[in-house]
């Protein structure tokens, strides 16, 4: 006769648990960029033991949401200039890419979609609703980059997509109604199939918001934080 097995929770749920709880707290700016993530006190938090724990913090620190520092335990990622700087460089190029394959590849259903996206973000900004709006924001590119119906350019963006959901939230103080305008004025043109000015909209969306979110990356930075050690340390591992 076999043993029973135990019916509780896996290591596995477990630990995707801790991970989108964690997630959750740190796209919703609860936790701050730079914040120590104690280890104990996060297990006795989740009812986790640290196990499930680390691996949740190995698999947000792939996100880019946290940084794993040897000889300091885990910490929020400290989303340095340079890192938002980067974010844009790359988010110029691919979602106007995007932009241009939905113009051309678009249906129906993405078509409606899309358009729910504008119309929860009208809403969470006439309820100035900034996590909500975040949220809102971010779907709207993320779903741009579905219709352009690019498996590879979907892989190259799935690695962005919580730090542009966090940048999103950590950057709502600027002004929603502009970025609802400029949305619509986006979806009009890829749901016209107009690929040029589908391309140069996200194109110029995305520059729109460069120099005022590196300008509030500098609020957030942590002078006893090194962005240079911090990059080198990305750079090894992303090598």
């Amino acid at each position: 006769m076999t043993a029973a097995q135990p019916t509780g929770p896996g290591r596995g749920s477990l630990r995707d648990r801790a991970y989108e709880a964690l997630r959750r707290r740190i796209l919703e700016a609860e936790l701050q960029p730079g914040e120590r993530l104690v280890e104990r006190d996060l297990a006795a938090e989740l009812d986790v033991s640290r196990i499930p724990l680390r691996e949740a913090l190995r698999r947000l620190e792939a996100d880019g949401l946290v940084l794993l520092v040897p000889h300091r335990g885990a910490l929020v990622s400290p989303f340095t200039p340079a890192d938002v700087r980067d974010l844009f460089d790359v988010r110029e190029s691919l979602e106007s890419l995007a932009a241009r394959l939905a113009a051309e590849r678009s249906d129906g259903v993405g078509l409606a979609r899309l358009e729910a996206r504008l119309h929860a973000a009208r809403a969470a900004t006439h309820d100035r609703d900034r996590a909500s709006i975040a949220a809102a924001n971010a779907g709207f590119h993320a779903d741009i980059v579905e219709l352009a119906a690019n498996p590879l350019l979907t892989s190259m963006m799935g690695p962005l997509a919580a730090r542009t959901h966090w940048l999103f939230r950590l950057t709502a103080q600027r002004d929603p109604a502009r970025q609802c305008a400029e949305h619509e004025e986006l979806y009009a043109a890829i749901a016209s199939g107009d690929a040029d000015r589908a391309a140069a909209l996200a194109l110029e969306h995305v520059a729109d918001g460069r120099a005022e979110s590196l300008a509030l990356a500098e609020r957030w930075s942590h002078p006893e934080i090194d962005p240079q050690a911090v990059a080198a340390r990305r750079r090894r591992r992303g090598s």
